[in-house]
């Protein structure tokens, strides 16, 4: 299972603050303790600090890179940010994202070309979101196609189908559990990753919602997400959704986590 650290999202406020500040000490600290919960990536987005979102990237991803051997998923819209996060990012990254929607894929392909990070697939179309599991798996398939045909191996793919909350459309979970079964099976080698919390939004008890919709979720195939990976709880879920899919062979860090006293 992939994890991509979320904590260091601009849409939090003290992230914002310490981005638009220059504190390196605290996004020193908040990729270190991510890395150390189990992170594989730490998500990196400056956009909602404000200021010259390139230079503020290049700063983010330098600062991050001092404290963490984890790589970087440099996630904007903004095409001339994640080039500045690329170019001062040390190894193999990871970018969020690309989409099928036309200007989008203009503007992204010839960054990965030029530094051949992963990069997260977003299912979303000129057209708009989806919300039927068919739409998810023609985008993603359409995405995948123009990836591979640039030399884009599957295995630096990473489809995103979308989560959406069950508050207001209940049917969501059930078609997201469809559309990830069908991905990895007409999609092989492409990873499917999924951002949780929007699958719970509007609703009381969303811890609870998010580890359970997670385990069901790596049950019909999902092997990325991207989280808190300072949620012990959710993690807990991952180690035991883990154990229960054969996925940790004689549950060897299911007992590790254990001794550990890390499980909750």
């Amino acid at each position: 299972m992939v994890i991509v650290g979320e904590r260091l999202n601009s849409s939090r406020k003290a992230v914002a603050r310490a981005i638009a500040d220059r504190n390196e000490m605290f996004i020193r600290l908040e990729a270190r303790r991510q890395e150390e919960a189990g992170a594989n990536f730490i998500d990196i987005n400056v956009a909602a600090a404000g200021g010259d979102e390139p230079a503020q990237m290049e700063w983010a991803v330098r600062v991050i890179q001092q404290a963490t051997e984890a790589p970087c998923c440099i996630d904007s819209p903004n095409p001339n940010a994640l080039a500045a996060g690329l170019a001062s990012h040390r190894g193999p990254a990871m970018i969020n994202s690309i989409s099928g929607e036309r200007a989008r894929l203009e503007s992204v392909l010839p960054l990965l070309r030029q530094y051949g990070p992963s990069v997260v697939a977003l299912t979303i179309e000129d057209a708009g979101m989806p919300t039927a599991a068919d739409d998810r798996v023609r985008i993603a398939s359409a995405v995948v196609g123009l990836l591979t045909a640039e030399d884009i191996p599957p295995d630096r793919i990473f489809v995103d189908p979308l989560v959406r909350a069950v508050s207001t459309e209940p049917a969501q979970g059930r078609e997201l559990l469809d559309a990830i079964r069908r991905l990895r099976a007409e999609l092989p080698g492409v990873h499917v990753i999924a951002g949780l919390s929007n699958i719970s939004f509007g609703l009381p008890g969303r811890s609870l919602l998010n580890r359970t919709f997670l385990a069901m979720a790596m049950a019909a195939g999902l092997d990325a997400a991207i989280l808190d990976p300072l949620d012990r709880k959710l993690m807990s879920a991952v180690c035991a959704a883990q154990a229960l899919l054969a996925e940790d062979e004689f549950c060897v860090n299911y007992l590790a986590a254990h001794r550990a006293e890390i499980l909750e």
